[in-house]
């Protein structure tokens, strides 16, 4: 596409992520970048202690049971797992990263990250890589990006850390887990649950997660509310007209950005 527009100076996305944005090339040629800035964090934020939520207390799988009439024919439904006192890791601590864990820590979950680098101004317990957060948590919910070291981070190895009662929530990027290890893992009950907002092919889901009760779906809509849409257009008005009246854009891809992208 640039190449195409060679007189291009400005790209305004409208995504939470920019894996889909050539950034080497657009720095190459001088092209600013104007994000989605915090418009999407609180929604995001809420979303992964839903999915949390639900695969911890089987709320869709309930709602599913009760629908069906298993409630009358079959008795009480299964117990399901308490969220307060859990130990949550955050993949990636970013704006989303630390709303998540701001939701969290009202529940009484202890946090822990792992991201780049470790941040001097939170409390959290780091963990220098994925492993061995996994090792030491109940609940790992991924909130960075997509790039080429964040691809399959999430491997067979570090779900297995996890272990058998643990839980996966991913509202990142589909491809950070590797899906194909996560699912057989799921099958087997070597991984206790996974609440999924993005997935690696999609819209197309494996099959297998369809028929698991301990597994809760949805169709990457975390970002998508009514109130967040209205402001997502006013942020994009607000980036084109301080582009072309040579002001600051309101939410630019700085330099630094750039650099980090997709791990804070």
């Amino acid at each position: 596409m640039l190449r195409r527009l060679p007189e291009a100076r400005l790209v305004v996305t409208t995504s939470a992520g920019l894996n889909h944005i050539d950034l080497a090339e657009c720095r190459r040629r001088g092209v600013a970048i104007a994000c989605s800035g915090d418009v999407y964090t609180d929604d995001v934020a809420d979303l992964a202690v839903g999915l949390l939520i639900d695969v911890l207390r089987k709320l869709s799988a309930s709602d599913r049971y009760v629908r069906r009439g298993s409630w009358r024919s079959e008795g009480e439904f299964a117990l399901g797992s308490k969220l307060g006192g859990k130990r949550v890791g955050i993949v990636g601590l970013g704006r989303i990263g630390e709303e998540v864990a701001k939701r969290l820590e009202a529940f009484g979950c202890a946090i822990s990250y792992h991201s780049r680098k470790k941040k001097p101004y939170v409390s959290y317990t780091f963990y220098p890589n994925v492993h061995e957060l996994a090792t030491n948590c109940d609940a790992i919910v991924i909130c960075c990006g997509l790039t080429e070291k964040t691809h399959h981070m999430i491997n067979r190895e570090v779900l297995l850390a996890l272990g058998k009662d643990g839980v996966i929530v991913n509202i990142g990027r589909g491809p950070i887990i590797d899906e194909k290890e996560m699912v057989q893992l799921l099958v087997q009950g070597e991984l206790g649950g996974a609440g999924l907002d993005v997935f690696e092919n999609e819209p197309s889901v494996p099959e297998e997660l369809l028929t698991l009760d301990n597994v809760v779906l949805s169709p990457h809509r975390a970002v998508y509310t009514p109130e967040t849409l209205s402001n997502l257009c006013d942020l994009v008005v607000g980036n084109l007209e301080a582009f072309f009246s040579n002001k600051p854009l309101l939410s630019p891809v700085t330099t630094a950005k750039l650099d980090s992208v997709g791990f804070s």
